[in-house]
């Protein structure tokens, strides 16, 4: 009876702690929560050009973010990471949709002054960190190099940069941006010191070299490196040996594997979005929805016989449509188990979440979208 009493109060009081950690935020269905409360996450954000691109959907992208601000301290979040092509057209100074007459209602600014509001929300509360994506250079996609990019992204718009951002390369003008910048956390007793860094799309030369001299420095050469890039693999899990773009000069990511992360020591994880297709869909009313085309994931051995898990989640399409709502925003919570090695992946959307009548939906739970995979 004891027992029983003693198991009861302790419900109670979680039940108790849980109702007050959630007051003052909508009293939605769901709130994801850690499996372990020793653990902490990030926040892996896919492609958000298709909700930058149109007016109406931006506000789509201000919830991913605002979902992310709310839940920092209840899924202890470190960082939140976004895979790139945060806008569609960079350089698009008219109104009219380009290359086709689907593709979009706004200009290059606006979608990126629309990147700039969502990413408000996270400004002073959370470090994020920020890949480079093709449709984020040049007038269209990655005809050229030039961006508005450093003037939406740049280190005294976050302070919680000011003890994260530890290095920075120079872009192709030879100037210091976060276009090529890493980041450092402490992951605690298990994790220890992580090292987050992001490049350019399809990086020169000297950007590898600086991410392959920073990776092997006395200061980060013990550090887990986590790489975070726009372009790696393609929807078959295959690393991108070329692609279709006149940029040069430039690495696609099987060079990238070849002279940076294959080599490299303590390399442990590769994330990247760009490539994800439509989910494929059967049946009418009781539709069958198999998401897999907007993920990836497979696992080489680096030089040293260490495993290299590599990632990619794009759900820009992941609402059945190139020019649709801009992916029913999908996001992957990736808890660092306190194991100090086991990373579980889930597959959430803040906007199914939201309401009783969606909540069904809220999460992906095919073994593609939800599963634990090791670091080394």
């Amino acid at each position: 009876m004891k027992r029983f009493t003693t198991l009861m109060l302790a419900i109670v009081m979680a039940s108790t702690l849980l109702a007050q950690s959630r007051k003052g935020v909508p009293q939605i269905p769901i709130y994801p929560e850690l499996q372990e409360q020793e653990s902490f996450s990030m926040i892996l954000v896919p492609d958000p050009q298709s909700y930058t691109k149109f007016a109406a959907n931006q506000p789509l992208f201000d919830l991913q973010t605002a979902w992310i601000a709310q839940n920092i301290d209840l899924l202890k979040i470190k960082a939140a990471l976004f895979t790139g092509d945060m806008v569609e057209q960079t350089g698009k100074l008219i109104y009219k949709p380009l290359p086709n007459d689907y593709n979009g209602d706004q200009t290059g600014r606006q979608q990126w002054e629309a990147v700039s509001r969502a990413l408000s929300r996270l400004d002073n509360r959370l470090p994020y960190v920020v890949a480079q994506g093709n449709h984020d250079i040049g007038h269209i996609t990655a005809t050229d190099r030039h961006t508005i990019m450093p003037e939406i992204i740049y280190p005294e718009r976050n302070i919680k940069w000011e003890k994260s951002l530890v290095s920075t390369c120079p872009n192709f003008e030879g100037v210091h941006t976060m276009e090529n910048s890493a980041y450092e956390f402490d992951g605690g007793e298990k994790w220890g010191k992580l090292l987050i860094i992001t490049f350019e799309f399809a990086p020169r030369d000297e950007a590898i070299e600086w991410a392959k001299q920073l990776t092997e420095s006395n200061a980060y050469k013990n550090h887990k490196v986590i790489i975070l890039t726009h372009s790696w693999l393609d929807t078959a899990g295959n690393r991108i040996a070329k692609e279709g773009y006149t940029l040069s000069p430039c690495n696609w990511s099987e060079a990238v594997w070849q002279k940076l992360v294959y080599p490299s020591k303590n390399i442990c994880l590769v994330l990247c979005g760009h490539t994800g297709a439509a989910p494929a869909i059967k049946g009418g009313e009781a539709e069958e929805i198999n998401y897999k085309p907007t993920s990836s994931f497979r696992v080489d051995k680096a030089m040293d016989g260490r495993n290299i898990p590599q990632m990619m989640f794009n759900s820009q399409q992941g609402d059945g449509d190139w020019n649709g709502n801009g992916g029913d925003c999908w996001l992957r919570i990736l808890e660092f188990r306190p194991d100090g090695k086991t990373i579980s992946v889930r597959t959430f959307s803040p906007l199914f979440a939201l309401s009783r009548r969606t909540q069904h939906l809220a999460w992906r739970t095919a073994d593609y979208d939800q599963f634990d995979f090791v670091v080394e």
